[in-house]
C-alpha cells in the first residue's frame, strides 16, 4: 500500500516566517514517518517533520489556505 501526502500545507503559525509550504520529499515507515516541506516563498528554508505532527491540524492544514487580511 502506497503512502500518499498532499502537496500543499498551510501552517497555523509562522515557521521560520513562512506559512505556506509544498511539499520535497518523504520518507520513513510506521511511526519513523516524515516529511520534507519547502517554503513557497524561498526555497532556502526546509523543515523535516513528523508526520504525525503534520497530521495535527492544531499545526498544520492540508493545502494552502487563505491567510487573514493583517498577515
Amino acid at each position: 500500500m502506497s503512502w500518499t501526502v498532499a502537496k500543499c500545507w498551510t501552517s497555523v503559525l509562522p515557521q521560520e516566517g513562512y506559512r505556506h509550504f509544498r511539499l520535497i520529499l518523504q520518507g520513513g515507515k510506521g511511526h519513523s514517518r516524515w516529511v520534507e516541506l519547502e517554503a513557497v516563498l524561498d526555497s532556502n528554508v526546509r523543515l523535516r517533520i513528523n508526520w504525525n505532527e503534520l497530521r495535527n491540524q492544531e499545526i498544520w492544514t492540508s493545502g494552502w489556505q487563505q491567510l487573514p487580511p493583517e498577515e
